[in-house]
């Protein structure tokens, strides 16, 4: 019997590992793709939290050896004309601008150097618990028990199963890199579009690489349609909402090549249930927020270290369990509320630079790996 059974080895389920493996426990990461996920087209920003998070379970230098800092923030409207500027995050806990598959990549490359087992091509079939302890099985017909079955397997969640089916968040994303476009630009800094269809968001990396991504109301998406959806049918349906506009939107998009993709925001609903038993759900598993506050990596990152701390000072234990959630669970749902709001917003606008302070020191509290968790 190995202690904990974390299913999922994203970005949740990796820094789940590397919290517990911290905390002492005995670990095993299941996940069900037989590779690790490239996931090419999507970024994200790494939010000050999140890099606190990091720093907690010793993961902080690996991951600024990818991707590049952000300092400032500034808003434009639809006639390019500045809205907003703010500076961004915590200088002593940079924010950073990062492919998702970079920050999975250090993660897992740090795990493999701790020891940490990560078996890839384990499809979860079924999970069932006595007062013994919890068993997954797999699609291969393996089984494996543990005291803790950690999902960490996303929106989709099969450990989460019935218990909460995601909802449309009312936008597609659109996510997207290139070399080719010259955008108007200040090093480390973000610069958010407010759009008359649309909003967007952009960044140039010292490289000169732009990463972007465009939110626009729309029906859903069907899973057929995003497979089908190519590049050049991206460009073609994103162009005319962007051209109206006095920014640097339409030329971004026009010198984006085969670097850009399309997903439906979805979230989960407040209030879902995290826990039965032996079984947790956390990071999107259990509060996935519609991309809007850029904080998903973030909170599955808060997620681990909380996780950490509760097992290390209340052992593989109900007790432990509840702790968690007490803790977490009025900060993620909170995200949930103001990412929707946003979301939701008659101007479809991005968050401005007053929506993202530095870190609240409540939060830096929190998250102190030395800080005791209590029952």
């Amino acid at each position: 019997m190995t202690g904990v059974l974390v299913i999922g080895g994203g970005i949740a389920g990796t820094a789940a590992a590397l919290a517990l493996h911290k905390a002492g426990a005995e670990v095993t990461v299941f996940e069900a793709q037989p590779v690790a996920d490239e996931d090419i087209g999507a970024f994200l920003t790494l939010a000050s939290n999140g890099t606190w998070a990091l720093t907690q379970i010793d993961c902080a230098e690996p991951v600024h050896r990818v991707g590049f800092p952000l300092t400032a923030m500034r808003l434009t409207g639809q006639d390019g004309a500045q809205l907003a500027a703010a500076p961004m995050g915590d200088p002593a806990n940079p924010v950073r601008c990062l492919r998702r598959a970079e920050l999975g990549a250090a993660l897992r490359e740090e795990a493999g150097r701790r020891g940490i087992d990560l078996r890839h091509g384990k499809r979860l079939t079924g999970i069932s618990q006595d007062e013994h302890g919890v068993t997954a099985s797999f699609a291969d017909g393996s089984t494996a028990t543990g005291s803790l079955l950690v999902g960490a397997d996303g929106l989709n969640s099969v450990v989460r199963a019935g218990a909460g089916r995601p909802r449309y968040a009312g936008q597609r994303v659109y996510y997207g890199y290139t070399t080719e476009a010259a955008p108007p630009h200040e090093p480390a800094r973000i610069e958010m579009i407010r759009g008359s269809r649309s909003s967007m968001g952009y960044a140039v990396s010292p490289a000169g690489q732009t990463y972007w991504f465009l939110r626009v109301p729309a029906e859903q998406l069907s899973g057929a349609e995003i497979a089908a959806a190519t590049p050049a049918s991206l460009r073609e349906h994103l162009l005319p909402l962007v051209s109206l506009d006095q920014t640097p939107a339409a030329d971004i998009v026009a010198a984006t090549g085969e670097q850009l993709m399309v997903t439906n925001a979805r979230d989960l609903p407040e209030g879902l249930r995290w826990r039965d038993g032996r079984v947790l759900l956390i990071g999107d598993a259990a509060h996935a927020a519609s991309p809007a506050t850029g904080q998903g990596a973030s909170m599955a990152l808060e997620d681990a270290v909380v996780l950490g701390k509760s097992i290390r000072d209340l052992g593989l234990s109900s007790a432990a369990l509840a702790a968690y959630e007490r803790i977490r669970r009025p900060r993620v749902e909170q995200n949930i509320a103001t990412s929707a709001r946003i979301t939701a917003a008659p101007t479809n606008s991005p968050a401005t630079p007053a929506r993202r302070p530095p870190v609240d020191p409540e939060v830096l509290a929190m998250l102190d790996w030395n800080a005791p968790v209590s029952p």
